[in-house]
């Protein structure tokens, strides 16, 4: 269920904005949302799991700042987040 550390470090090389970028919006993002498309599923099978659905929506809440945050400083890289991670619809 936790985020392996080899799957980190490629959300992190793929949304990095420069050489030694770690903590960008985007890289934060990246990794909130995978987090929570395998918290979703596991979810799906345990229906009444509900500290991890409290931890769900932490992150969601959490995600959602993050991306109003990036929208107000540079729309450009929140639209091409968007569209690279397929949030959005």
């Amino acid at each position: 269920m936790a985020l392996t550390n080899e799957r980190k470090q490629e959300l992190v090389q793929e949304f990095k904005t420069h050489e030694n970028d770690t903590g960008s919006p985007e890289v934060q993002i990246a990794i909130l949302t995978e987090q929570i498309t395998t918290l979703n599923q596991h979810l799906r099978d345990h229906k009444k799991d509900h500290h991890s659905r409290r931890g769900l929506l932490k992150m969601v809440g959490k995600r959602r700042n993050l991306l109003t945050f990036l929208r107000k400083k540079d729309v450009t890289r929140y639209r091409s987040l968007i569209k690279q991670l397929g949030l959005r619809r």
